[in-house]
């Protein structure tokens, strides 16, 4: 059974830094698939924020978080984090990580590049990130 458990919201001041986990279990990050992390925040659609290739690395990392989120992967602790550094108010919401688990390599490099919330099977249950003086 594929679980995908997020860690490591909170509360911080604008400018600071945050490092969410998102530990996966029911598969390994061997296989060709893609890991993403998108975000939602109230009255808002789910937007992407980072993806990664499990097998390679490759990652993709959205225009609004380039320069200042870092999406990652440990193969030996089958976890994915998202680095975030210079926080600001507008990165408030609830973070979400997704897993493609399709396993075709030609899909996974075009998942990743292009990072749609449409392309993802599986959801952890999220985590609240809050920015604010």
């Amino acid at each position: 059974q594929v679980q995908l458990v997020e860690s490591g919201g909170g509360l911080v001041q604008p400018g600071e830094s945050l490092t969410l986990s998102c530990a996966a279990s029911g598969f390994t990050l061997e296989g060709f698939y893609v890991m993403g992390w998108f975000r939602q925040a109230p009255g808002k659609e789910r937007e992407a924020v980072a993806c990664i290739s499990t097998h390679d690395g490759t990652r993709m990392h959205a225009p609004s978080v380039k320069g200042r989120f870092v999406v990652s992967r440990d193969k030996a602790k089958n976890t994915v984090y998202l680095q975030m550094d210079s926080l600001k108010p507008e990165d408030t919401a609830v973070y979400y990580c997704s897993a493609d688990l399709q396993g075709n390599p030609s899909r996974a490099l075009v998942t990743v590049t292009s990072c749609g919330p449409g392309d993802f099977g599986s959801w952890g249950q999220g985590t609240q990130v809050t920015v604010s003086s």
